[in-house]
């Protein structure tokens, strides 16, 4: 099966050398990212919330933005989502039509996200928010797009795993983080841990004087039909360990955890091996969300799709930052 691409040595701080060996470049990156971020996007006539994060991969932020939007409609708000969909295919500025699009076409997270709300992707999140602006979004919500310029941000939510953190705290090459922890931090509104804070990310947000905000990533209850059946676990999303030790903190009896790299595109070979794994184990395969839209449908239906929910720790964090950001355009 294939393997997580990301160096390990990005995870662990105690690794000295390849940090040292790429700091130069890790420097032009980090000046190259301080530059871009200097240009003035387009200001919206609409609140834009943008929830981004500080290093590459995955950190729940598709979860994050269901939330937000979900609560927002609560509100009697009408959001549209901006993404850039990753690895799709279709012109900047479209609009996500579930019933015609794939993940081919336009990734996999805007497939997620349009089962909520309206889903424009492209990455001018400028053009993608006059598209949306157009077709009546009365408030915008960026999935990812944090060292994006293009478009002008009310409110900035940045999204840590705590469970990794910032990694080694280096700029890409030598770690994993887009920009500098200064530069980002700058720019942030408000930082958001989910699980554990194993890295002491709080007291660094905290020495900032940001307000830090933490939740929970919960898979949504299994019933007992699937903690009786055996289990082979796949994933394709920024830290699929996360959606393994999830399954089994459920109660899911995984015998087989395959881990496949972020936005993998899964081919028939792949299918015929997870099938293979699957029969010799006796076990059924299931899955995450975003890793179900890359599936061929005829597939799809005999895979276990398992959701996740976010639970924060203050109920009133979320409604909080939404106040914030309702009242900053108002």
């Amino acid at each position: 099966m294939v393997k997580l691409s990301a160096p390990s040595f990005w995870f662990r701080p105690q690794v000295k050398l390849w940090p040292a060996v790429l700091t130069p470049l890790a420097w032009a990156v980090a000046r190259v990212a301080r530059c871009r971020m200097q240009r003035k996007g387009w200001q919206a006539p609409v609140p834009v919330l943008c929830c981004g994060n500080l290093t590459v991969g995955g950190a729940g932020k598709t979860t994050v933005v269901i939330d937000l939007v979900q609560r927002l409609q609560a509100r009697g708000v009408h959001p549209h989502v901006l993404t850039r969909g990753y690895g799709g295919k279709v012109p900047n500025g479209t609009q996500v039509m579930p019933a015609f699009h794939t993940a081919r076409d336009v990734g996999d997270e805007p497939l997620l996200l349009a089962r909520y709300c309206p889903v424009w992707v492209g990455g001018d999140r400028a053009v993608t928010a006059r598209c949306a602006v157009s077709a009546g979004a009365d408030c915008l919500i960026m999935d990812d797009g944090f060292q994006n310029p293009s478009l002008g941000k009310t409110v900035s939510l940045v999204v840590v795993d705590g469970a990794v953190g910032l990694g080694n705290g280096h700029v890409l090459p030598a770690g994993p983080l887009r920009e500098t922890v200064e530069d980002g931090l700058a720019r942030t509104d408000a930082l958001l841990i989910i699980g554990a804070d194993r890295h002491d990310v709080e007291r660094l947000a905290q020495s900032r004087n940001l307000p830090v905000l933490h939740a929970e990533l919960e898979q949504v209850d299994a019933p007992e039909v699937l903690r009786s059946s055996l289990y082979v676990a796949f994933a394709g999303i920024g830290r699929p360990e996360k959606f393994f030790e999830g399954l089994r903190s459920a109660g899911i009896k995984v015998v087989e955890a395959l881990p496949f790299p972020d936005h993998y595109a899964y081919n028939n070979r792949d299918i015929a091996r997870l099938q293979a794994e699957a029969s010799r184990l006796g076990a059924r395969l299931v899955t995450t969300p975003k890793d179900a839209m890359r599936l061929p449908a005829s597939f799809r239906q005999n895979v276990v799709v398992m959701n996740v929910r976010l639970v924060w720790r203050d109920p009133q964090a979320p409604e909080c930052l939404l106040d914030t950001l309702l009242a900053r355009q108002a």
